[in-house]
């Protein structure tokens, strides 16, 4: 299992960094993210399609290694798909839990277990997806989305690290970044999302597609149990080969085309509420 290739010269990062730098976009801890050169992006092919899901393991790897090396607040890493372009809510929803689901097997197939911090069940109010013991919150974004905010000209998955949420909980900065987000967003969409709800309330898992969810939603995920016998000498062996080097995520530099006035004290990592 090896690092892919930095993917942040690619058009499509490129256009997507244009897209959270656009003044009205309300997420200002992706515009934080950006700013401070800790946005990271990988770039796939088809968001319905599994051929990717080993190297975008592999690279959450190398982000989560990072994170644990130096766990600055404002981390996020994003997927951003080619394709497909015309696909509905409904669908788009179920390619997003397709690749959460090949994300998942993948990571108890190497035997890691859930982030003990989280629940693992999308039906429980405390969800998170876990991935390698980090529990993340995602955002999904595409052309079709309802909400303006989540809507891009490609499917996107943006990874957000639950650490950082209770981080700044702890240190009382949470609820004033939230409300600004929230402010934010009703002023660019016109109305408050309904589906935000705080984390121990709503499963979460409602939130991540974008898309208004009747109250009978059932989430299709499901998490299995970490397979025995994980061959921890051939993840010694990628370790030492530089698979998950965090120094190689470190080329990009802060953006300072995205700073805002609101950086310092009005930013949150992402829209979990």
């Amino acid at each position: 299992m090896r690092l892919p290739a930095d993917d942040a010269g690619h058009p499509l990062a490129e256009r997507f960094r244009a897209f959270i730098r656009n003044p009205p976009f309300p997420c200002v801890g992706a515009k934080s993210a950006l700013t401070r050169g800790r946005l990271r992006i990988a770039v796939a092919r088809d968001i319905t399609d599994g051929g990717g899901d080993a190297r975008l393991y592999a690279a959450l790897l190398a982000f989560i290694g990072r994170y644990k090396a130096r766990a600055d607040l404002f981390q996020s890493f994003a997927v951003v798909f080619e394709g497909p372009h015309d696909l509905s809510e409904e669908a788009f929803e179920a390619a997003l839990w397709a690749r959460a689901q090949a994300l998942a097997d993948q990571d108890c197939r190497i035997g890691h277990a859930a982030d003990p911090r989280v629940a693992d069940d999308p039906e429980d109010p405390h969800f998170s997806l876990s991935l390698a013991g980090e529990a993340f919150f995602i955002v999904g974004l595409h052309p079709r989305a309802s909400r303006l905010a989540r809507r891009f000209e490609a499917p996107v998955l943006v990874f957000n690290l639950h650490d950082q949420f209770e981080r700044l909980r702890a240190e009382g900065r949470y609820e004033r970044l939230r409300e600004t987000i929230l402010a934010r967003d009703a002023d660019l969409a016109g109305s408050v999302n309904p589906m935000l709800a705080r984390h121990g309330e709503r499963s979460e898992a409602v939130q991540y597609s974008g898309r208004a969810v009747p109250a009978d939603w059932a989430c299709p995920f499901r998490r299995g149990s970490p397979e025995p016998g994980a061959d921890w000498a051939a993840v010694a062996r990628d370790l030492r080969a530089g698979a998950f080097d965090a120094r190689r995520l470190d080329g990009a530099a802060p953006d300072a085309a995205a700073r805002t006035d609101a950086e310092t004290d009005s930013d949150t990592n992402g829209e979990k509420p």
